[in-house]
């Protein structure tokens, strides 16, 4: 079995009354590319910056390849990269000048700097770019030029928050190309992301919600707890269709893919069965409805509405103490 490289054990932050992260325990197995998903304000940043040793937890503990995160920061940071969400380098600094000031901050030795310079703007396609200023360039260079620069000191671990997030298409799947072969070299990936088709790209995933950790498995996994739970209607007219089973009892939500609804419902054959009883929406036209396949957007918006409180068995975790 293959060992964890991140351990977490009731890892919480408060600020000021607010509680950003309640006792999240969870564990990163050394090579994997690890989705860490939920909505904006559900705790992702703020997890991720405990674990970069930039904010110090309210309590609880965690480890990096067993340093703890907080009392071993300084030394636990030669062993990660971390992107953050908005542009962070020198925009005033060619892009080669990034790379040398950021190897030289992680300590490369000189011997190795140019090598690894040379390499890192093989690897992010920025050859022809070294010169250029940072603040020039478009928003996937920058991007591929902040993760070249995480990287450039070969770290056994790469922390990216929302890397793709305002990217085109091209450079999203540059983006996630590059995971791929890191990956496959050893390198631990963990990734926040708000793209469900890129949760997918994922070997493992765990869902935080107003700071609770309220599931991880594999995609795969997730996806066939929600199985027989998914129904697509043909129903017309759709818009008005939507808003109406929204309001359903045990509908724990309802949207429109390629012209059909797409509902997730507590107990769908109930559901079906009442409706060949008495259909209750004179104003809607049912035309009829298949079972579907959930996907990852499906299982995002399943723990995002609150599904799993009625689903899973688990105590809420006490309101976080305050500490001096």
């Amino acid at each position: 079995m293959v060992e964890p490289l991140i351990v977490l054990k009731d890892l919480s932050k408060r600020f000021g009354r607010k509680i950003a992260t309640n006792r999240i325990s969870m564990s990163v197995r050394r090579g994997e590319i690890f989705g860490f998903l939920g909505a904006n304000g559900a705790g992702k940043t703020t997890t991720i910056r405990m674990l970069c040793g930039l904010t110090k937890p309210t309590r609880g503990t965690g480890s990096i390849a067993g340093l703890d995160i907080w009392k071993d920061r300084f030394r636990v940071r030669s062993k990660f990269g971390y992107v953050p969400q908005k542009f962070s380098l020198y925009g005033d600094l060619t892009v080669l000048e990034n790379l040398r000031f950021f190897g030289g901050a992680y300590g490369v030795p000189r011997s190795k700097l140019r090598d690894r310079v040379h390499k890192v703007l093989a690897d992010m396609d920025l050859e022809l770019r070294e010169s250029e200023r940072a603040g020039r360039l478009s928003g996937g260079y920058k991007q591929l030029l902040a993760m070249a620069c995480a990287l450039i000191h070969e770290p056994t671990l790469l922390f990216l928050d929302e890397p793709t997030a305002g990217l085109d298409p091209k450079h999203r799947q540059r983006i996630w190309d590059l995971l791929y072969e890191f990956s496959q070299q050893g390198t631990t990936i963990f990734v926040t992301t708000h793209y469900m088709d890129e949760a997918e790209r994922c070997t493992a995933v765990a869902f935080i919600d107003q700071g609770h950790l309220i599931a991880r498995g594999s995609p795969r996994d997730l996806k066939e707890s929600l199985s027989g739970h998914i129904l697509e209607l043909q129903v017309e007219p759709a818009m008005t269709a939507m808003f109406e089973f929204r309001k359903l009892e045990g509908v724990y939500g309802a949207d429109l893919r390629s012209g059909n609804l797409r509902i997730h419902v507590e107990d769908p054959n109930a559901l079906l069965r009442s409706w060949q009883d008495h259909w209750p929406f004179p104003h809607l036209k049912f035309l009829g409805y298949s079972w579907a396949e959930p996907d990852m957007e499906d299982v995002f918006q399943a723990y995002s509405e609150g599904y799993y409180r009625q689903h899973r068995s688990r105590k809420e975790p006490a309101e976080l103490e305050r500490t001096s």
